[in-house]
């Protein structure tokens, strides 16, 4: 998948690749999700999704090139074999449920400690509550969602892939914030400051002390 030179290209700072992983109880709407941010198209049929199943993505961040590999759970979640390898080397995760069935909110627990318990970095996550566009059957307040966000430290949005609202933004915030936080790694780090010096470069760091907790959300009033 990946050349042997890869570790050659990365002190360039040229490209990065993130793994963040989307993870939530069987048909939340997590394949939907990732289907239209990755090729903007929603299946109103889709069935479980089998094997694994991962799309990768581009954005532009000052400059820099920037990939994250987007997994699906597969339908594993379904018999709770969610395995290790599949959290291996995440950096983001979206915890997804599904507004209307509140049994999806109250298992987001479960899966942040199965995160917790098998993510060996320090993840970037966001709760998703998805599917607002069934207000009318609404089952968790917007306001449930922002507290619950708030209390574990996680950025929050309401989404809805059928209809696109906050899919795009949910993702990029992931991924930015993935990107500042690796940013501040390296320029923190004197093996990467002393290269800096060698080659006479300069980083402009971008002064907005982003923060961890946003919230964002498609249907309050």
């Amino acid at each position: 998948m990946s050349s042997s030179d890869d570790d050659d290209n990365n002190h360039s700072g040229e490209e990065y690749l993130f793994k963040i992983v989307i993870i939530g109880d069987s048909a939340v709407g997590k394949s939907n999700l990732l289907s239209r941010y990755a090729r903007n198209e929603f299946n109103p049929h889709s069935k479980a999704t089998i094997g694994v199943e991962f799309q990768t993505q581009s954005m532009d961040i000052h400059g820099k090139e920037v990939k994250a590999q987007i997994w699906d759970t597969a339908g594993q979640e379904r018999f709770r074999a969610v395995t290790s390898a599949y959290y291996r080397g995440a950096v983001g995760a979206l915890v997804v449920y599904d507004i209307s069935r509140r049994t999806t909110f109250d298992n987001v627990g479960r899966w942040l400690d199965e995160l917790k318990t098998h993510s060996d970095t320090t993840v970037v996550k966001m709760l998703v509550g998805n599917k607002c566009d069934l207000e009318n059957i609404r089952d968790v307040s917007v306001e449930e969602g922002k507290s619950l966000a708030e209390s574990e430290g996680l950025f929050f949005m309401e989404t809805s892939a059928l209809d696109s609202t906050n899919v795009k933004k949910a993702f990029e915030i992931v991924i930015k914030e993935i990107y500042d936080n690796v940013s501040r790694k390296v320029l923190n780090s004197d093996s990467y400051k002393a290269e800096l010096s060698v080659n006479r470069v300069t980083l402009a760091s971008n002064g907005d002390g982003s923060k961890q907790g946003g919230t964002f959300s498609c249907c309050s009033r």
